[in-house]
């Protein structure tokens, strides 16, 4: 049914149940797996122009955080009856909803996993939602848990 599924992850408890479903659907599928972690400079920009040092300090620490959280993706895969082969890819330069939609469609997904973290309606107009976003958008299935 699924040839690829990609998941998106932020480090947070909602991403790695995420995971861990995105996962067990490849390993009943016999899909591939595509862990995806956007570093969004948006919340940054206007500080970022003013203080570039603090703005590459930002991508740093994002950049650090990403491969702590894609090492843990991979040892999910792994731990997976049989492993899962879970192909891990950081992207730079666009908002996190796009950088999902994008990465989907860029790749030939065929379904996209996320997290959520149930905000409220307040949060979620001021914030936004990532996931609401993406199953407003997506051409492909959503799956969306918590």
């Amino acid at each position: 049914m699924f040839k690829h599924i990609l998941f998106a992850t932020d480090g947070s408890m909602a991403s790695e149940h995420a995971a861990r479903l995105a996962i067990d659907l490849a390993t009943k599928y016999g899909a591939k797996v595509t862990s995806l972690f956007v570093i969004d400079p948006y919340p940054f920009l206007g500080i970022g122009s003013a203080n570039p040092m603090a703005f590459e300090a930002y991508v740093n620490a994002a950049k650090d955080m990403s491969f702590a959280i894609q090492e843990k993706a991979k040892s999910l895969g792994a731990q997976a009856t049989p492993p899962v082969n879970v192909e891990v890819v950081t992207m730079e330069e666009v908002s996190v909803a796009a950088g999902i939609l994008k990465a989907a469609s860029d790749w030939s997904c065929d379904l996209i996993v996320l997290g959520s973290h149930g905000r409220g309606a307040v949060e979620r107009m001021i914030l936004g939602s990532v996931a609401t976003k993406i199953v407003n958008t997506a051409k492909v299935p959503v799956l969306i848990t918590r």
